[in-house]
């Protein structure tokens, strides 16, 4: 479906009007008809606008004459073509605003007729366990009979049984996939979505000119400094989207806002967030809460409690205390929405499990092996945790699979490999998504935290690059009543060498070592460059 640019402008104007936000910048030139927003040059054809998005490592206004040559309709810049020393044909519009993802946005929005704004949105950012507390959430609100949506990392459902995958590598989409899946929730007929929304999807832009009426917050830890230039910028990134809901609120938006009371970001979040504000925490007093908590390897169980006095036992399959507080971030949110008690403890105890996260593999063998998303220092210190006390009564050792990305915040290298040499009893080091990085540097950075923490390789840790055989390694070194963990991929699809996305999933990837290794045989190729054989 094509649309008028002048038209998408007029709606944008109207939309921001009713907002604090700024209007549309200038727009002097003629009417055109847009086929679709495209980032990508190479994917331009006649009556496409080329979205020239400026990244961390990338700037795409090196790709406007390809996209010139493609026969773009319109061109979204932030410098002036004089400047890049373009011609532009007469056909072509060159439309140069202050900010082109702000502008996608907005103009995404837009097109899909502001969809956001017919659902309640709630909103939930942090640096780990965004996914967990979405798919609980989700689940309660489901058990609560509300007709709700999820965008997260795994997945766009959309109702029904209709659902999407969101894409490799990715947590919240580009601002023109958002605003399609919500207005696609919009026309099933739904009235609420959960979005899991990232620090990179928050300063990019891509969650603007939605109107959130909720925001949810796990924590803030070190993460994703590459991205954001410093911490200070990250934690901003985080706190913009609690700005955004007290906008929200101020034009008749819900205004929810539940908060960590034990995070240390706790007062630099709750200064934004101006409307009604509910906090959960297991260490400080806070209004949701929990006692006689429980854990073994199999459950935990403990009594929640509500704000009003109400409270309950809760007995979940989830594991670990990071668990609980994700645990505790739902049932808050859904409290705020107006869940009762009942579908709050029904939805948190129907979790059967979260995709990738603490995931158990079983193929007869005589030790745990667990598949975990863990990829940031405190993720992995939490992993652990939780998997201690599973092998604690039997004396069984933690042995840890993990890697770290290339091309991201290289200063969480050490500090992960630090955790596994405090943490865990043996640390495999391997592969994750090197990209365009030298694998054997990112190892010998890991390597050099693990002997900071008094480890020693061929005793205590290894490196092993390719992270099929990686594992099968941890699985010959286990004994009866060990636990394997491998962190870092968890649900994802695929892994990068290079600028190639090799199909790839940890947990299929230890069925098969597991397979193997029982029925003795070499770990066979998984199609990773770096098998040896």
């Amino acid at each position: 479906m094509s649309q008028s640019l002048k038209a998408l402008i007029s709606k944008w104007a109207a939309a921001a009007a009713e907002t604090n936000h700024p209007p549309p910048p200038v727009y002097e030139f003629e009417d055109i008809i847009i086929n679709r927003f495209i980032e990508d040059s190479r994917q331009i054809k006649p009556g496409d606008c080329f979205v020239a998005r400026v990244r961390t490592n990338s700037d795409g206004h090196l790709f406007i004459q390809q996209a010139l040559d493609n026969e773009a309709a319109l061109i979204l810049a932030q410098r002036p073509a004089a400047e890049l020393d373009l011609d532009i044909p007469e056909k072509t519009v060159y439309w140069c605003v202050p900010d082109t993802a702000y502008a996608l946005a907005w103009l995404a929005a837009a097109w899909n007729e502001f969809p956001g704004r017919r659902l309640t949105v709630i909103g939930i950012t942090g640096t780990d366990g965004k996914t967990s507390v979405s798919s609980l959430l989700h689940t309660i609100m489901l058990r609560g009979g509300r007709h709700c949506g999820l965008i997260s990392t795994i997945t766009a459902d959309m109702g029904g049984g209709a659902a999407e995958s969101t894409g490799l590598h990715v947590t919240t989409p580009e601002a023109p996939a958002v605003q399609h899946f919500l207005r696609r929730m919009v026309d099933v007929g739904l009235d609420e979505v959960i979005l899991e929304s990232t620090s990179i999807g928050l300063a990019q832009h891509r969650i603007t000119a939605i109107g959130f009426d909720a925001a949810l917050l796990t924590n803030i830890t070190h993460e994703h400094v590459n991205d954001h230039g410093t911490h200070e910028n990250y934690v901003a990134a985080k706190r913009r989207l609690f700005e955004m809901t007290t906008h929200h609120r101020q034009v008749g938006g819900l205004g929810l806002h539940v908060l960590n009371r034990d995070d240390a970001y706790y007062e630099t979040i709750s200064a934004a967030a101006d409307g009604r504000v509910i906090t959960y925490g297991l260490d400080l007093p806070a209004d949701v809460w929990a006692d006689q908590i429980e854990y073994s390897a199999e459950h935990t169980a403990f009594v929640l409690h509500l704000p009003d006095g109400q409270e309950t036992k809760i007995k979940s399959v989830l594991v670990g205390r990071f668990n609980v507080a994700n645990m505790l971030c739902a049932a808050a949110a859904a409290y705020g929405l107006g869940i009762d008690l009942d579908d709050i403890k029904g939805g948190l105890e129907s979790m059967s499990g979260i995709s990738g996260r603490m995931e158990r593999i079983n193929e007869g063998q005589s030790f745990i092996t667990l598949v975990d998303f863990a990829h940031t220092p405190n993720a992995l210190e939490k992993a652990l945790e939780a998997a201690r006390p599973m092998v604690a009564k039997t004396k069984g050792r933690i042995l840890a699979v993990f890697g770290s990305a290339g091309k991201r915040d290289i200063e969480k290298r050490r500090m992960m490999a630090e955790v596994s040499a405090e943490r865990a009893d043996i640390t495999i080091l391997t592969a994750e998504d090197p990209r365009t990085e030298a694998l054997e540097d990112i190892l010998e950075m890991m390597a050099a935290g693990c002997r900071m923490r008094g480890g020693i390789e061929g005793e205590s840790f290894w490196r092993v690059p390719d992270r099929g055989e990686a594992i099968y390694f941890a699985l010959s070194l286990a004994r009866p009543q060990d636990l394997v963990i491998i962190c870092g991929k968890g649900h994802e699809q695929s892994m990068c060498f290079g600028t190639t996305e090799y199909p790839w999933d940890d947990r299929e990837a230890a069925r098969q070592a597991l397979r193997a290794f029982l029925a003795g045989r070499p770990m066979p190729n998984l199609g990773l460059p770096t098998y040896q054989g």
